[in-house]
């Protein structure tokens, strides 16, 4: 697919991970969501019912990284699910989640997974 939307960096605040500290205190993170479709039809129009909406995406991630679980893989498959059912017209999504400062003995700037849809 040659076309995508790219919502990146929605900066989010959650309680994801399996210790103790990280589910009381919290922590940053990054969300990266590239979905691939055909919006010629939306450039064609200048309609934004014909495309995705940045604000779905956006309000999606935030809705989700709110619920709290102990793997952030599980947290971007349910992104990547989500934004799927919304949009059906998403033929792939790539769902990338990243955690600073993840505990870990020694400087990491971030540990990330990515979940890809198709």
């Amino acid at each position: 697919m040659k076309h995508s939307i790219e919502v990146v960096g929605i900066q989010c605040y959650s309680f994801h991970g399996c210790m103790p500290e990280e589910k009381k205190t919290g922590g940053k993170y990054l969300v990266d969501v590239i979905a691939h479709f055909n919006f010629d039809t939306a450039a064609d129009l200048d309609d934004l019912k014909q495309t995705i909406d940045y604000c779905v995406i956006y309000n999606i991630v935030q809705e989700e990284m709110a619920i709290p679980t102990k793997l952030i893989e599980t947290v971007a498959k349910k992104i990547a699910i989500k934004c799927k059912n919304y949009y059906p017209s998403i033929k792939k999504i790539e769902v990338k989640v990243k955690k600073l400062s993840p505990p870990i003995n020694g400087l990491v700037d971030y540990v990330a997974v990515k979940y890809v849809l198709e």
